[in-house]
């Protein structure tokens, strides 16, 4: 069996994979919902839902920082990874000794054709279609009104937001924000006083963890702006997570204009 994967490798298989690593938390959530609990033999540290099953699987390291030897010992058939979360060196030695799929996903169409992609690799067809079908009829139907301008931070010291070219953006849009930054490029480090453009600002819960004071600092800084957190899963986590997106976004949106200054 032959398959292109989403940055345009071909990638070989010569039977339905037994022995699955997944280098992608949100991939990882995804094949456990596709019911392959035995078929995934490891996964990396990031990997943490759902928690009472990746938390047991053997652990290759980080998602930029794979442990090549736990890897040879899991003996995969099949290795899917991310361009963006891992890291292009340790994807080309794996990809001299096993088949790895890639995803590279930055809007709700590539997110939804990685879905039906990776069902087809693993023998899960139809679930898989059918999870992509649900997750599109949810997003597709939003339009959520009135339109609010939003800032969404990823990281603190340097501040960091989601720009253009990202699947957060594309996300954000999906719930009725306009991305202040989404003329810059991928994530952007922005100066502080950049924010006063916003009417919201969204504080991701991951992969940064802003601590309770500095949130107090963002809400003396701006005290006319809505300062919010936000689960950073449901903006970034382009698996089966987003079945549950569309509800967030729209409770997301409601609180938006509630609380809007």
């Amino acid at each position: 069996m032959e398959f292109l994967d989403q940055m345009g490798n071909r990638v070989h298989l010569d039977h339905i994979p037994r022995r699955i690593i997944s280098l992608v938390p949100s991939i990882t959530e995804l094949l456990f919902d596709l019911g392959l609990d035995q078929e995934v033999a490891g996964v990396t540290r990031q990997c943490i839902l759902p928690e009472n099953k990746a938390g047991s699987k053997p652990k290759i390291g980080d998602v930029k920082d794979f442990d090549f030897m736990v890897i040879d010992s899991l003996r995969p058939d099949l290795i899917i990874g991310n361009k963006e979360e891992n890291y292009k060196e340790g994807i080309v030695k794996l990809q001299e000794k096993y088949p790895v799929w890639m995803s590279d996903i930055t809007t709700l169409v590539d997110a939804l054709e990685m879905i039906r992609s990776v069902g087809g690799l693993v023998g899960r067809p139809g679930e898989a279609g059918a999870l992509a079908m649900e997750i599109s009829t949810g997003l597709n139907s939003l339009d959520l009104r009135p339109r609010v301008k939003a800032a969404y931070l990823i990281w603190n010291d340097p501040c960091m937001a989601a720009g253009g070219r990202t699947f957060i953006n594309e996300m954000l849009e999906r719930c009725g924000l306009d991305n202040v930054f989404a003329d810059r490029d991928r994530y952007p480090v922005i100066p502080v006083k950049d924010l006063a453009a916003a009417e919201v600002i969204l504080l991701s819960s991951e992969p940064w963890s802003f601590s309770a004071a500095e949130k107090r600092v963002f809400r003396r800084e701006f005290p006319d702006k809505n300062v919010l957190d936000v689960d950073g899963l449901m903006f970034s986590w382009y698996g089966s997570r987003l079945r549950f997106s569309a509800e967030y976004f729209i409770d997301l949106h409601r609180r938006c204009l509630q609380d809007r200054k």
